[in-house]
């Protein structure tokens, strides 16, 4: 997070005068586990109730010839397949308020598994370790009938987006794409083909259509009497929390930008350690202690930055421009 722009092993060995072995043979040495940051973030966190989020994003490596786990994998920021590492994150929000992740993993295509692979194998993680959401969401590309079936047989509500072409029922026997189906604002009730009962959503994003399925927890009245268009975007709102996330451990944690050749440990490492990195930011915007992670990075460099201008103005004052205060014209 101190860093501006060089995130290496011999950059931090420079500035804290250390031997660039020593660094290295961290990242090389420690073993550190999902559970890790499942305990950093348990402490800050009421474990029981809240909305639990699953999502990926692709970390750029575009030049890496040489790195572990780098891949081809589609990303939403580029449009397209790009080389990186796809990181798949599960993401607890509480009843507070409070957002942070509680596990994830690297996607490893020697594994030969899929994403909702590893979805599921999160999933049962985080619930042995004692966390308990009332719901769970995730996009369209977790929204299989698998999936779906595990969510609801741990008795939690779920959200997921779904594909336009997904199928459901309004009359029986009769099939229709979502996208042809007319839903009102307050959502509607149909049978999603190989599931069962769903309440259906549909918003709008850069004047698309999208599609969501929503299933509440299982009470003895009818729960989705009661929940409309203002419980679903709540809902909703809570999922689009993890996008924030991604943007933070890119432009502020510096999750792409590290320089290490081959093996996998000191990737991983290095992952867990920008992680833990986020969770503490969260930490201090918990407590006050800073207001935006973004302005409090901008910050570190304000008293560098202008201590550099101030000692490198000396004996060029005839190119300073001569600042006037402003007047109204």
């Amino acid at each position: 997070m101190s860093a501006p722009k060089s995130i290496t092993c011999s950059r931090l060995a420079e500035v804290m005068g250390i031997s660039h072995d020593s660094v290295n043979c961290f990242l090389l040495r420690e073993a550190d586990e999902p559970e890790d940051l499942f305990n950093e973030a348990k402490a800050l966190l009421n474990p029981v109730g809240g909305t639990l989020s699953v999502d990926d994003t692709v970390l750029d490596k575009p030049y890496s010839r040489h790195m572990a786990l780098v891949g081809h994998f589609w990303s939403g920021k580029h449009h397209r397949v790009v080389k990186g590492l796809n990181l798949i994150t599960l993401y607890y929000t509480d009843g507070r308020g409070r957002s942070l992740p509680v596990n994830y993993r690297v996607v490893d295509k020697a594994e030969h598994k899929t994403k909702n692979d590893y979805f599921l194998e999160r999933l049962e993680q985080v619930l042995a370790w004692g966390l308990e959401p009332g719901f769970m969401t995730g996009d369209s590309g977790y929204c299989s009938a698998s999936n779906l079936k595990t969510v609801k047989h741990h008795r939690r509500g779920l959200l997921f987006a779904v594909e336009n072409n997904r199928r459901v029922s309004v009359q029986k026997g009769r099939w229709v794409q979502v996208q042809q189906l007319d839903i009102p604002t307050e959502g509607r009730l149909v049978w999603l083909r190989e599931f069962g009962d769903v309440k259906r959503f549909r918003t709008w994003l850069k004047d698309q259509p999208r599609h969501s399925v929503v299933v509440l927890p299982p009470t003895d009245a009818d729960p989705y009497l009661s929940f409309g268009r203002r419980a679903f975007e709540k809902l909703h709102d809570l999922h689009w929390r993890i996008e924030p996330y991604h943007r933070l451990i890119k432009q502020v944690c510096h999750i792409e930008q590290f320089q290490v050749r081959g093996k996998v440990v000191p990737i991983l490492n290095h992952i867990f350690a920008v992680l833990c990195g986020y969770v503490h930011l969260q930490q201090m915007q918990f407590t006050d202690f800073i207001s935006n992670a973004y302005q409090w990075q901008r910050e570190l460099y304000n008293e560098v930055v202008a201590s550099f201008v101030s000692t490198f103005i000396v004996g060029k004052e005839h190119l300073n421009p001569q600042f006037q205060p402003a007047v109204n014209a």
